[in-house]
């Protein structure tokens, strides 16, 4: 409950932007003049909310970036709706240089408009100092997130579109044209106003939010997000990247990009992502584990096999338990009565038969934001490894249907409260590792929400499946759900029965694995520092140690994979694209390695969704064409803009 108190303060504290919004935007006259605005400590309150306003919706299913990538599917009768989907809509070739998807240059097309969140800070950081009643602790406090928030936006807009107009000052009203329309920076020149300016904010910043205050950024968050920016500096995308962007010069023939590879730039990141980790370390931050008592309906499987289920919990809750210890900065300007988050679009309606809430209703559960078949041969074996290293997994057996042992059948033991007892499923889904059952609703599984625990079949007609006499557009495309954003407690029909929580912008597993991947790529070789780091994470996941699993040629074919860089790299992308499944984490990692094109220009497949026996069911179909070129990795800049600042260079192919 004090979590969730907190929570509701943080969003009372954000949901008085609007009316920050409307007078912030207010041109001085002879009755309301700049000054006005920060007269007092209240209204500079305002202005910092108004500069936290434009955080990028990440939770939102029609405009988060986190449903770019390989890993959503959504209801296909919206693939003709410009405003629904628009991270999918990334992915099926239909970006647009007239009016941009999720475009944040100009807040085209439910874009955050940072620019305006730059202006605004600027704004902040030319008036602070006017307010009377704030102390010079709270003024140098205020005055740093902002600072680092700006540098946040910045790197947002590198992110999207490389080489960016740097805008470190207020533009006065009466400017010139050449104060006005500026030229595009170098990329190199981007990240290294972006750090300098981070690192003249994070001294001035607490070292840990109070409670009273969690979403707005502290030290440990932004030397977390510092930590981000560096790897990303770092990556092949950003560094020496002669491939792609050989020729993408300014009017003068200055290359934006730099074009030679500098391998002490991991070296940086390897020292900002230790300085993050020690901050975290020193407040408190460690990787989740649930710690309170399993639910009801869980209980007796949870006495029987504890150390799985609990690792269930683990999992399940490390995203959705509010504020929870593995947090180091998460979205809180979550609308508390709305229903359009990924939490929403993902949940499963509450079948007849279970009791305990509304069935069948649409509302804050829309049961149609499903997972790729990609992602249900993402995850690993229960060796921790991927299904086509695993010796003891028959790849060539993966879709044929199988049934899981009976209640009473010794086998059964260790698999109570992650499978059901002598279900219909297929192999594929059997012997997989923890984060494949918490995270996904497959045949023969469980889900937990409403309060319940519902046996998840998929198939139609079936809990979970599709419903043509409920429900004739909301179903889950591929037969597959999405468990990681669902509350075990949230149910449907009204705001006031789901359980809202903070989206985590970066948590401290990503630290470990940045860690991991930092090393790996400053070194010749892996050394025990890198498996240490990734180990972390596999631990709390409950698959073994990387080094003893690919060591062990019982398990695995590329016995040794581990020990070279190129190998120890796929390792840690699979590791990343696992434990970050769902999270906006593996588009830009596929970007920034290089590897997007690749990865994103083959269709989604998935089950047949109308078959009612397994046998009808698990057929595999495409779903939808993709279709992603090295031209779709940076956004284009909105065309009113080019046509408006003639010292633009668009950006390649656009």
């Amino acid at each position: 409950m004090k979590k969730l108190k907190n929570l509701i303060i943080i969003l009372f504290v954000l949901a008085i932007l609007p009316s920050c919004t409307e007078y912030l935007d207010v041109v001085p006259d002879n009755t309301l003049t700049l000054e006005d605005l920060f007269k007092s400590k209240e209204e500079a309150w305002n202005a910092l909310a108004k500069v936290y306003s434009y955080m990028p919706r990440i939770e939102q299913t029609h405009s988060s970036m986190w449903t770019a990538g390989d890993e959503f599917i959504g209801r296909l009768d919206l693939n003709d709706n410009n405003w629904d989907l628009r991270g999918i809509r990334l992915m099926r070739g239909l970006q647009s240089v007239s009016d941009p998807l999720m475009g944040d240059w100009s807040g085209t097309s439910a874009g955050s408009s940072l620019y305006a969140g730059v202006r605004q800070a600027n704004v902040f950081l030319s008036n602070i100092d006017k307010v009377p009643d704030l102390t010079v602790a709270e003024t140098a406090e205020w005055r740093a997130q902002v600072k680092f928030l700006k540098a946040y936006y910045s790197f947002l807009l590198v992110q999207k579109y490389g080489p960016i107009v740097i805008i470190d000052e207020l533009i006065s009203p009466d400017a010139s044209k050449e104060e006005l329309f500026l030229k595009r920076s170098t990329v190199e020149e981007c990240f290294d106003y972006i750090i300098a300016l981070m690192d003249e904010a994070i001294p001035d910043l607490r070292e840990k939010m109070i409670s009273t205050l969690l979403g707005q950024v502290d030290q440990a968050a932004a030397k977390a997000i510092k930590a981000r920016v560096m790897l990303f500096r770092a990556s092949p995308f950003f560094n020496g990247n002669v491939e792609y962007f050989g020729d993408f010069t300014d009017t003068e023939g200055n290359p934006f990009f730099p074009l030679e590879y500098d391998k002490e730039k991991w070296k940086d990141a390897i020292d900002a992502i230790d300085d993050a980790l020690n901050t975290c370390q020193a407040n408190g931050i460690e990787l989740y584990t649930y710690d309170a008592q399993p639910y009801i309906f869980d209980r007796e499987d949870y006495m029987a096999n504890t150390e799985k289920v609990k690792r269930i919990y683990d999992l399940r809750m490390a995203i959705t338990d509010p504020w929870n210890k593995e947090l180091v900065w998460g979205f809180s300007n979550i609308d508390i009565y709305g229903g359009s988050e990924l939490a929403h679009s993902t949940n499963m309606r509450l079948p007849d038969g279970y009791g305990g809430g509304i069935t069948n209703t649409p509302g804050y559960s829309w049961q149609w934001m499903a997972s790729t078949y990609r992602m249900a041969e993402r995850y690993y074996t229960e060796n921790g490894v991927p299904i086509d290293e695993d010796l003891n997994f028959n790849l060539d057996k993966k879709w044929e249907l199988t049934t899981t042992p009976g209640a009473a059948d010794p086998e059964y033991q260790e698999l109570r409260g992650i499978l059901q007892p002598g279900a219909e499923t297929i192999n594929l889904y059997m012997n997989r590792e923890p984060r494949f059952y918490a995270n996904l609703a497959i045949t023969g599984g469980y889900w937990r929400s409403h309060g319940v625990r519902i046996n998840t079949m998929m198939y139609a007609g079936s809990d979970g499946g599709f419903n043509s006499s409920q429900h004739t557009t909301d179903f889950y495309e591929t037969g597959i759900g999405i468990k990681k954003f669902v509350h075990m407690e949230s149910k449907s029909g009204h705001w006031a029965r789901t359980v809202k929580y903070p989206y985590p912008i970066i948590r401290l597993a990503d630290l470990y694995l940045m860690k991991a991947e930092a090393l790996n790529e400053y070194y010749d070789a892996p050394s025990q520092e890198v498996y240490d780091a990734i180990n972390m994470v596999r631990e709390r996941a409950g698959v073994p140690n990387v080094e003893a699993v690919w060591a062990d040629a019982s398990i695995v074919k590329t016995v040794n994979k581990h020990k070279s860089k190129e190998g120890m790299r796929s390792i840690i992308l699979d590791e990343r694209g696992i434990e970050f499944a769902f999270e906006g984490s593996r588009y830009w990692d596929m970007v920034r390695t290089k590897r997007a094109v690749m990865e994103f220009s083959t269709p989604v497949w998935g089950w047949d969704y109308t078959g009612n026996t397994g046998a009808d069911f698990f057929n595999l179909e495409v779903k939808q064409a993709r279709r992603f070129t090295i031209t779709d990795c940076l956004w284009p800049i909105d065309l009113n803009e080019i046509n408006t600042n003639s010292n633009l260079v668009q950006n390649p192919g656009w």
